[in-house]
């Protein structure tokens, strides 16, 4: 599966780090997205969700709602994304009701957990 890490980080105590480790554990495309980094966990970073090459079977936030409203925007312009994972944190009324608006599959549930793994 490719899945893109929206909000992936550097710091293993958060949890765009571990999800980028748990999909990577589990054998999948793992594509993290921060537009300040260039490496998380081995893995070139990508600075926008443009520049991440597809198709993307599951794109998953970890950034706060308010940056998910814009986030929504570019995915929908991708038209190439099976699934968007608004996990814990991420969500908030709003941002459903765009994503939803927008026509775009939406889960709001733990990542990290539907894959087998412990975050």
């Amino acid at each position: 599966m490719r899945v893109m890490v929206i909000g992936a980080s550097n710091n293993r105590a958060k949890f765009g780090n571990k999800a980028v480790r748990a999909f990577q554990r589990k054998n999948h495309d793992v594509l993290p997205v921060n537009p300040r980094v260039d490496e998380i966990e081995g893995l070139k970073c990508f600075r926008s969700i443009a520049a991440v090459p597809g198709p993307i079977d599951r794109a998953l936030f970890y950034v706060p709602p308010e940056i998910g409203l814009n986030v929504v925007n570019e995915l929908a312009e991708r038209s190439d994304v099976a699934e968007i994972w608004l996990n814990p944190g991420a969500e908030s009324l709003e941002l459903i009701a765009k994503a939803r608006k927008l026509g775009l599959k939406l889960i709001t549930a733990c990542a990290i957990i539907d894959i087998g793994e412990r975050p």
